[in-house]
């Protein structure tokens, strides 16, 4: 083992607590686990002028250069917008693999959205960071741990889309804040997608005063997690933020109901379906939020608001109108029938005041 000063720690290892000065497994012939979590240390290859940061358990966005040392978490990814990767089949200190997203999730890039991010951050592996001769897994550090039982009621808030950047953040952020003001007491959590804080961030932001992720439940990625996996670790998610009951839970999924992050597989779950209050779902364009909407009636979860660039103007307004039984919400132009939703359904249930 070899002692290694670290310049950036991701936010994917946040648990672990990672300190700057680490021991590392760096033998070339000794095989590294490449198991979902595993945390190593890495050298920068590239210089990059597109995707070029990584976050920090701060929450910071600090930018990445060629030779810096980061510390990073295996995990895969199935971004439409960005890039798409695989756990490694076999890792060796000395190996190059790729940064995948701006969390510290790595492992082999397949294909990428080079418009969007460029080519993937090589990164050469120098080792596996351990400590007391044991290599790291985030999985080891948890707030929380996948159940099979649920026995929250809870209401929850949830906010669907049709993919990554359909403005699901946005809207929940805004759900937020307006039932926030009315006095109610929100948890949040974020139970799809790629290991990153951001999102939980602009929840706490806005007051939430408790958010977690499935990073907290030791994933970094819930790209290609089978279902029975995502259900257990949404049961062990809700039963979390129960605990010092909240009025509501909102639930942010991150990627689109048809993607590969485990989305239909919470959805279709009989305890999630009981609970929700308000599924509020966010499309780009009208086609998109149309097949959501259908989709999730399908799935038995029906949408009550479409939100999301679809509702930027009249013209996909009125077609949402036309073609779905739902209230068409701009976050950015809040509406009276917004607010008649929220008051009827949560006001006067908590017989709060506004």
């Amino acid at each position: 083992m070899t002692k290694i000063f670290i310049d950036k720690i991701s936010s994917v290892t946040k648990n672990l607590e990672l300190k700057h000065n680490e021991q590392i497994i760096d033998d070339p012939n000794t095989n590294l686990s490449c198991e979902m979590g595993t945390v190593l240390a890495a050298e920068i290859l590239d210089d990059k002028t597109l995707y070029n940061e990584m976050e920090l358990p701060s929450g910071r966005m600090s930018k990445l250069k060629k030779g810096d040392i980061i510390a990073v978490a295996l995990g895969q990814r199935r971004a439409l917008k960005g890039f798409v990767g695989d756990l490694p089949k076999s890792l060796k200190a000395g190996d190059i693999i790729h940064l995948l997203n701006f969390g510290g999730v790595a492992g082999e890039c397949t294909s990428a959205n080079t418009k969007e991010v460029g080519d993937p951050m090589r990164i050469r592996v120098l080792g596996g960071i351990t400590r007391k001769g044991k290599q790291l897994n985030i999985n080891q550090k948890m707030l929380y741990k996948p159940t099979n039982t649920m026995k929250s009621d809870i209401p929850l808030i949830i906010v669907t889309g049709t993919s990554m950047d359909s403005g699901k953040t946005t809207v929940a952020t805004e759900i937020i804040k307006t039932l926030t003001h009315m006095g109610m007491k929100l948890a949040g959590t974020k139970l799809t997608g790629v290991g990153a804080l951001r999102d939980l961030y602009k929840m706490q932001d806005y007051g939430v005063y408790n958010a977690v992720s499935f990073v907290d439940a030791g994933i970094t990625s819930t790209a290609n997690i089978d279902d029975a996996a995502m259900v257990e670790m949404t049961k062990g998610t809700i039963e979390y933020l129960s605990k010092d009951k909240p009025d509501a839970i909102i639930v942010e999924f991150g990627d689109g109901l048809m993607g590969h992050y485990g989305v239909d597989a919470i959805l279709k779950m009989p305890e999630i379906q009981k609970n929700v209050r308000l599924h509020i779902g966010c499309a780009g364009d009208p086609i998109g939020a149309i097949g959501l909407a259908r989709g999730c009636a399908a799935i038995g979860l029906p949408i009550d608001v479409i939100s999301g660039p679809v509702t930027d103007n009249e013209v996909g307004q009125g077609i949402i109108r036309d073609e779905l039984d739902v209230i068409v919400y701009n976050a950015f132009n809040p509406t009276n029938e917004w607010m008649d939703l929220v008051i009827s359904r949560w006001l006067h249930a908590y017989q709060l005041s506004a």
